[in-house]
């Protein structure tokens, strides 16, 4: 037998790796040869967590038990942190021992829950522009992606009149995302509300990927305070963009003790707990106060206007009123494509700008810029127009 007859599983034919995973070795390789990459792609943030949470994390390795597995739960405390935090900052009552479960990042959430509701052949509601996660993870599961439009004209928000003519009798899950990732558009309680009535009138599962709201959003909201919401709904968050964690994994989802009971199925045999010290260092975040969030948004305004700047040169358009850590800007008319657009510039001004068409085919003629940049670095890629 030759390494070449061991067969990969046919569910990998459906999938691509990640566009960053594979983009970003290209860029690395440019950076290697010594040409200036500005790299504004992608959302990590570049700035540290608070001093309290780094402390927090460093005295907690010392305490007893802190190298043992953990709860697939979480620590009581950390739940507690959750359910405090959403009632303080959403407005949002939620029961720490039944309705939180801590996860290693919201991005494995996305897979817990596919696994958890979806049988092969169920099909699955996703954004286009969306998050690509949500498709490869439908495909992984033997799930079927049917994707709806969100366009600039409506507000980056689904035409549910619309939506509601077609076949739903398969679909499961729909996945939304409100601050909208990667446009910037935000929903109003009462389209919330919509949502909810939606998914309760077509026996779907919505799940409302959460992760922006604290970033240039002066209304952060939970699809979890529209009434009766948990009854068919589940919300996801993440402490890597609101505390500068993304490294740490750390991240949520919240719902009915039902729903999470079938997530918990999931999740306890794929992984074995998250580690002591990173859990004591999310319930440290999780109390920051206000001028945390003051802080943080005065740097990515600051940043914001600067790729205003940027975008202007490029002669786009865009939506100075869109929340989040990233711009997203429209191409001027007559245009190349995004890609060819994005490629360019990346070879001619070694800056790499993401294109809009790896978020879904409504993204052509689209390119999203990241704030998680250093003003110097943003005033040099100015510069270089």
């Amino acid at each position: 037998m030759t390494i070449s007859e061991i067969t990969t599983a046919d569910r990998l034919q459906t999938v691509e790796e990640y566009y960053f995973s594979k983009k970003l070795r290209e860029v690395r390789g440019l950076a290697a040869e010594g040409r200036p990459i500005i790299n504004m792609g992608i959302g990590s943030p570049d700035l540290a967590p608070s001093k309290p949470i780094i402390e927090s994390m460093q005295n907690a390795v010392l305490e007893a038990g802190a190298h043992q597995y953990q709860s697939y739960q979480g620590l009581p405390q950390l739940r507690e942190a959750i359910s405090t935090f959403y009632a303080t900052r959403f407005g949002v009552e939620v029961d720490p021992a039944k309705e939180i479960l801590p996860l290693m990042g919201s991005k494995e959430g996305i897979m817990h829950i596919s696994l958890a509701f979806l049988n092969p052949g169920d099909e699955v509601l996703i954004p286009n522009p969306g998050y690509p996660t949500y498709t490869s993870v439908t495909k992984l599961v033997d799930a079927v992606p049917k994707y709806y439009d969100l366009s600039e004209e409506n507000g980056w928000f689904p035409d549910l009149d619309v939506l509601q003519q077609e076949d739903l009798s398969k679909v499961k899950i729909m996945w939304v995302g409100y601050p909208h990732m990667p446009t910037g558009a935000t929903a109003d309680t009462q389209q919330l509300a919509r949502l909810v009535a939606f998914a309760r009138k077509n026996a779907i599962l919505l799940v409302n990927d959460n992760p922006y709201s604290f970033v240039l959003n002066e209304a952060p909201t939970s699809l979890l305070s529209v009434e009766g919401a948990k009854e068919v709904a589940l919300e996801l968050n993440s402490l890597s963009k609101t505390f500068n964690m993304a490294g740490w994994r750390v991240g949520m989802v919240l719902g009915s003790a039902e729903h999470l009971e079938a997530v918990l199925k999931v999740k306890s045999n794929m992984d074995s707990g998250m580690f002591y010290g990173i859990q004591k260092g999310a319930i440290t975040a999780l109390q920051s106060l206000q001028e945390w969030f003051d802080g943080l948004n005065t740097i990515y305004r600051e940043r914001r206007n600067l790729i205003f700047e940027l975008v202007d040169k490029l002669q786009c358009t865009y939506d100075r009123e869109a929340v989040g850590m990233f711009v997203w800007a429209k191409l001027p008319e007559g245009s190349k494509p995004a890609e060819t657009f994005i490629d360019e510039i990346l070879y001619e001004k070694d800056i790499f700008i993401a294109p809009g068409t790896i978020f879904g085919s409504n993204g052509e003629g689209y390119i999203r810029l990241s704030l998680c940049v250093t003003e110097e670095n943003i005033r040099e890629a100015i510069g270089r127009f």
